[in-house]
């Protein structure tokens, strides 16, 4: 299975919303990624339901939606309807996790769990079989343009570990100070969706960056 590249529209010009997403459309780019932040759960506050909305109106490809908010399961429903494709929850905001896996699937979505620099991969051990997701935070959650945290290299591979162990189908995505700096190694440890915010939008080319991104370790062999 070849790697995926999810621009962060976070990083984006939001004066030309519609043009960014435009060129998505017209990239390699598989998902987009939106990052949603309450401002309590993380100390920075972006966008809400209208926002995710009109991106969904122009995108062709999937919402990967990231919740950085306290208490997620308020506003599944809510997410879905205003285009969510991929939902991802924080392990460290829900108390009844497992629960809230399953009501994203009834709901028609892909269920995804993030989890921040300092929290173990074990933690979500005994969910991982229903999960489509896992978002490793190769940053501290809040804000974009952050320094790439290097644990999560081992860390990646432990987890990957543990869903081969499981024979999962589950994939696991890297958020966080993404480039191409870093992306190959990624990949080496089991990492199968990489999301790039300022990489991709600060670029000279994004177009091409993306291309760059996506070509990256066309010798890997997924087992």
């Amino acid at each position: 299975m070849k790697h995926l590249i999810a621009p962060s529209i976070l990083a984006a010009d939001f004066g030309k919303i519609h043009a960014e997403v435009e060129m998505l459309n017209n990239s390699e780019a598989d998902w987009v990624h939106v990052d949603v932040m309450d401002g309590a759960f993380v100390p920075n506050i972006s966008f809400g339901f209208p926002v995710i909305k009109a991106i969904k109106a122009v995108s062709k490809i999937p919402l990967d939606v990231h919740l950085m908010i306290e208490k997620p399961e308020r506003y599944l429903k809510d997410f879905k309807e205003a285009g969510a494709d991929i939902l991802t929850v924080h392990a460290e905001a829900c108390p009844h996790l497992h629960r809230t896996i399953q009501q994203i699937k009834e709901l028609g979505m892909k269920a995804g769990v993030a989890l921040n620099p300092h929290t173990n991969v074990d933690t979500i051990a005994d969910v991982l079989e229903d999960l489509d997701l896992v978002c490793l935070m190769s940053v501290n959650p809040g804000f974009g343009g952050q320094k790439f945290i290097y644990n999560t290299i081992p860390k990646t591979k432990k987890l990957k570990g543990m869903i081969d162990e499981r024979n999962a189908n589950v994939q696991i995505e890297i958020d966080g100070g993404v480039g191409l700096q870093n992306a190959e190694k990624l990949l080496q440890a089991g990492a199968r969706v990489l999301v790039a915010g300022s990489a991709v939008f600060k670029a000279e080319d994004p177009i091409g960056t993306i291309s760059k991104l996506k070509s990256i370790g066309k010798d890997i062999v997924v087992v």
